[in-house]
């Protein structure tokens, strides 16, 4: 009797193993315990913080102001909370959107920012699956579980979406769901499929256009893998990109008839630059100095207007990085750590911080950025033919953060790829080695 129970547990457990490995590589279940988390945390801090304040407070940054002005009829313009004018500070695509919201659920209201907050959550979530099929493509099921589960369950991931009210998800998931498509249309010999590749790269510009940075060295790369298989190889990577410029066209035709200048995307880069590069940066970034809270500047930029503020804090920026290298290279240097470490200081902060949440988030990172190394050196020990589209993203992407203001929440578009890489370095510490995917 007893030789017959050992049997039929002996047999139970693999069952029960083979079942919860299929559960824990279920994409599906992955998304809904991301979904379950974010919205946990927007329910718990929507009960830490007065619903008068959370109506009005997360609407109070450039993306909410324009939102506001585009509901009320006043146009794309107006990012300080006062009538200033039209504006490029933001690309339109995510002012649209919650402008949109605006029109629903009415201006500064507690439904406007749930719905918003949803909206991100949403975002978030969804950039599950383009990471999961990205990784698969890479390295197997497994790295691209692992992946989804880190990003499903990564401290920042989950903040962010409530936090912000800005462009930050979605443009996690559109970095996420470019390299996935990166990674597929690169060995496909359909003019729709490249075509496709444009156009999703547009739309990227217009929500976040330092994504841009990415766009040459991704199509090159395509391009030189395509020639080996494809006959018209440069002509799709001409035309993929020619799509991505002519999405950009009626803004930038907006802009140039608005203020009379070139300004293809956005006009902030002058104004980064400065408030990165000043003799008033010492221990912190000089918030204070910004036009949303500095009634003087604000003054300047309505008085000049917009195109020749950034002219001029452009020039006073380049002057200070010029006159005083050796202050900002130590500048360049805390904006670096800041970037992967979440503060120039990370140690510090971390053990002096009273803030359990603030703790989480900044030895995550620290974990995130010690696994990204290791999983660079993953796929370039393992000759991986995908290794430049993934590691560009880290190496590419945060460069012109170095050089003006770094917050972990710029570096957050390329947080999926951070993670997948992480992933990549966890499974070969299970000694492990995954097949490179390359067809379809």
């Amino acid at each position: 009797m007893s030789s017959v129970t050992i049997s039929s547990t002996g047999s139970a457990q693999p069952a029960l193993a083979t079942l919860f490995s299929r559960v824990a590589a279920s994409l599906a279940v992955i998304v809904l315990v991301a979904l379950g988390l974010r919205i946990g945390f927007m329910f718990y801090q929507q009960r830490q913080i007065p619903e008068e304040r959370l109506r009005v407070v997360p609407f109070q940054y450039e993306a909410g102001n324009i939102a506001r002005s585009l509901a009320e009829g006043k146009g794309f313009s107006s990012p300080f909370r006062v009538e200033t004018g039209p504006t490029a500070w933001l690309t339109p695509v995510y002012p649209l959107i919650i402008a949109g919201i605006f029109k629903i659920f009415g201006v500064d209201t507690f439904q406007a920012f749930e719905a918003s907050v949803l909206l991100n959550i949403f975002f978030s979530t969804l950039t599950c699956v383009p990471i999961y099929f990205a990784g698969k493509r890479i390295a197997g099921p497994g790295v691209a579980a692992t992946a989804a589960w880190l990003w499903a369950i990564f401290p920042s991931a989950i903040i962010i979406p409530f936090e912000w009210i800005w462009d930050t998800s979605l443009s996690a998931l559109l970095a996420a769901t470019i390299l996935w498509a990166t990674l597929r249309t690169v060995e496909s010999q359909r003019v729709r499929d490249w075509c496709a590749y444009g156009l999703l790269w547009g739309f990227a510009l217009m929500t976040n256009p330092t994504l841009g940075s990415l766009l040459p060295f991704l199509l090159a790369w395509m391009a030189w893998r395509a020639r080996k298989t494809m006959r018209n190889w440069l002509s799709h990577a001409a035309l993929a990109a020619a799509i991505a410029a002519v999405c950009c066209v009626p803004w930038t035709i907006r802009n140039f008839e608005t203020f009379h200048r070139w300004v293809p995307l956005r006009s902030t880069l002058g104004l980064q630059l400065w408030l990165g590069n000043n003799p008033y940066f010492i221990h912190s970034w000089p918030a204070w100095l910004h036009p949303i809270d500095n009634p003087a500047e604000r003054t300047q930029y309505i008085e000049v207007g917009e195109i020749s503020y950034m002219n001029d804090k452009l020039h006073q920026g380049l002057h200070y990085m010029l006159a005083f290298p050796k202050h900002d290279a130590k500048l360049c240097w805390d904006r670096f750590v800041a970037t992967w470490l979440g503060s120039p200081h990370p140690f510090a902060d971390t053990l002096q911080t009273h803030s359990q949440l603030l703790r989480v988030v900044n030895i995550s990172n620290f974990l995130a950025t010690l696994g990204t190394l290791a999983g660079i050196f993953v796929l370039l020990r393992r000759r991986s033919p995908f290794a430049f589209p993934v590691i560009a993203f880290p190496v590419i992407f945060p460069c012109v953060y170095y050089l003006t203001i770094a917050f972990l929440r710029y570096r957050h578009p390329i947080d999926p790829i951070v993670l997948l890489l992480c992933a990549m370095a966890l499974d070969s510490l299970r000694g492990s080695r995954p097949r490179f995917q390359v067809s379809h």
